[in-house]
């Protein structure tokens, strides 16, 4: 793997290995088919917001929403690129980031290029961290797992939701609003949103995201308010989402976890590193 992409070959039999993974028209896996389900189909993991612009083209995916200075949709999902181009490529990024004050973030999965893309990266002034690549399957999700109320958002409960979301990431809720108004209304509903309460009727304690392909469900964006972690909820919104991507049929999940935080959650619920790579981060200056 180039970019200091690692793949990880140690699955010990977990409820989440390849041998117990079946894809959604009964047939099992193959690592190749895994690996494309994990790494490329959440690059498409986004409902564009007003001003969203996706920039792409061979070798390259790149999204740029102003409206959104703090959260997601700011992100070089991919780059493949030469070495002659690769320095003018970074100077682009960062300046058009730079003049609407944007932090982003600059995933380096398997097969980005050039080999030294990181360390390029790292120079310039970007901070990282490690993903883990992560597969699981969706059935039994809920075996072994405390109980939250957990609900679908609605239009009613979408300021809560967008509330949630800012408090538990840090971000500025500007923006927010508007997004998530924009996946309720998606027509395909591909993405589904997901509140979770201590007890029922109490203020939300938590959220997370859920995006649908034809064979997997993308699990992004979960998080609990710091009051209540460590009680189980996070574990929750993993469940839920397992237990609703199956009764859709879909028995993959696949998620991005952050070494640091959820990857170890999620190995004990059964899922399973393919690979790991690096995730660079870049403020402005005044940012």
């Amino acid at each position: 793997m180039t970019a200091r992409a690692t793949k990880d070959t140690n699955d010990g039999g977990a409820p989440g290995s390849r041998e117990t993974l079946e894809s959604s028209d009964g047939g099992g896996w193959t690592e190749e088919a895994l690996l494309h389900e994990v790494l490329v189909s959440p690059r498409k993991a986004f409902i564009p917001a007003a001003d969203t612009e996706v920039i792409e083209r061979p070798g390259w995916q790149q999204l740029l929403t102003p409206s959104l200075r703090t959260g997601g949709l700011n992100e070089v999902t991919f780059c493949a690129a030469d070495e002659g181009e690769i320095e003018a490529l970074i100077d682009a990024a960062m300046a058009r980031y730079a003049a609407h004050r944007i932090h982003f973030r600059w995933s380096v999965p398997p097969g980005s290029q050039p080999a030294d893309l990181v360390d390029r990266l790292l120079r310039r002034g970007f901070t990282e961290s490690t993903v883990h690549a992560m597969v699981g399957p969706t059935a039994r999700a809920s075996e072994g797992v405390r109980g939250f109320p957990i609900e679908a958002v609605t239009p009613a409960t979408a300021d809560e939701f967008t509330s949630t979301l800012a408090r538990g990431w840090g971000l500025e809720p500007e923006g927010l609003a508007d997004y998530t108004d924009r996946t309720l209304a998606s027509p395909e509903q591909s993405c589904r949103l997901f509140l979770a309460r201590p007890h029922a009727g109490e203020p939300a304690a938590g959220c997370a995201g859920m995006f649908l392909f034809e064979r997997s469900a993308y699990l992004l964006g979960a998080v609990v308010l710091p009051d209540h972690r460590g009680q189980g909820i996070y574990r929750a919104l993993v469940a839920e989402r397992q237990r609703v991507a199956a009764s859709l049929g879909v028995t993959l999940a696949t998620s991005h976890a952050r070494e640091s935080t959820s990857a170890p959650i999620l190995a004990r619920l059964g899922f399973r590193t393919l690979c790991r790579f690096p995730m660079l981060s870049w403020s402005p200056e005044g940012g």
